[in-house]
């Protein structure tokens, strides 16, 4: 159990901002084991969002609350998957050759590709989100981070690392562990589903499945394989196409 817990705040030290002090000692294994708990992770960035949404929503206009609400996730994780997002967008829309792709996305500076993805990717999140019914908003945002989190760790599971050179990235990636990791990862995920309809549950999963599927058919033609900068792409697509699901079958 305490060997779970010191995977579990691996996890929370990689995908978010909440300081864990000098308890967890880094290790490639422990970063491994610790995708188990990306899911976790996210309900609590998803959580954090929600109370800010709650707090704010009693004073301020609905659109104002789901801003700052998005803004607060944001802080929570340090952009770290808007970041990747941004350099997915350079590398893939910029680069022409799998060198090529890799050392856009090594670059810290963001582009034309980088600035436009990021700047509609924000835009679609507020503007789904404000046009849910309100009383769900803080459900859909912890489901939405939690469930978008299931994805990239199928991609972990179901691709390869691209191969590591002078041109790629060198901060550490969570890498394949076991099939326990894998279906611990879903469970966590999964469990959000209980805020959501059961024809939402199907219409979200089977998007989002579709979604990576073509995902990593794209990612593994132009460059092999994944990094951490295309699990985080990946990470924010399924958290808009969620919003845009549930959103789609409200209004259907």
């Amino acid at each position: 159990m305490k060997n779970e817990f010191k995977i579990f705040l691996t996890a929370l030290m990689f995908y978010s901002r909440v300081p864990v002090g000098n308890i967890v000692g880094w290790n490639e294994e422990m970063l491994n084991k610790a995708t188990r708990y990306f899911p976790l992770v996210g309900w609590l960035v998803g959580a954090f969002g929600a109370l800010i949404f709650w707090a704010l929503s009693v004073f301020l206009p609905l659109s104002l609350a789901v801003l700052l609400s998005i803004v607060a996730t944001i802080l929570f994780t340090g952009a770290f998957h808007e970041d990747g997002f941004a350099d997915f967008c350079d590398g893939f829309g910029g680069g022409y050759t799998p060198e090529r792709i890799l050392e856009i996305m090594k670059d810290s500076r963001i582009g034309t590709y980088g600035t436009i993805g990021l700047l509609m990717m924000l835009a679609t999140k507020f503007l789904a989100l404000s046009h849910i019914d309100a009383i769900r908003i803080p459900f859909i945002l912890m489901a939405g981070h939690a469930v978008s989190r299931i994805f990239p760790v199928l991609m972990i599971y179901s691709s390869v690392y691209a191969r590591l050179d002078a041109t790629s990235k060198t901060k550490p990636v969570g890498k394949a562990d076991s099939t326990y990791s894998l279906v611990v990862a879903i469970a966590f995920g999964a469990l959000s589903l209980v805020f959501l309809h059961l024809e939402e549950v199907v219409v979200v999963f089977a998007l989002l499945l579709l979604l990576t599927w073509f995902f990593r058919k794209y990612i593994t033609r132009k460059l092999g394989g994944y990094t951490g900068d295309v699990l985080g792409a990946l990470q924010q697509l399924c958290e808009v196409f969620f919003y845009l699901a549930v959103l789609a079958i409200q209004y259907y």
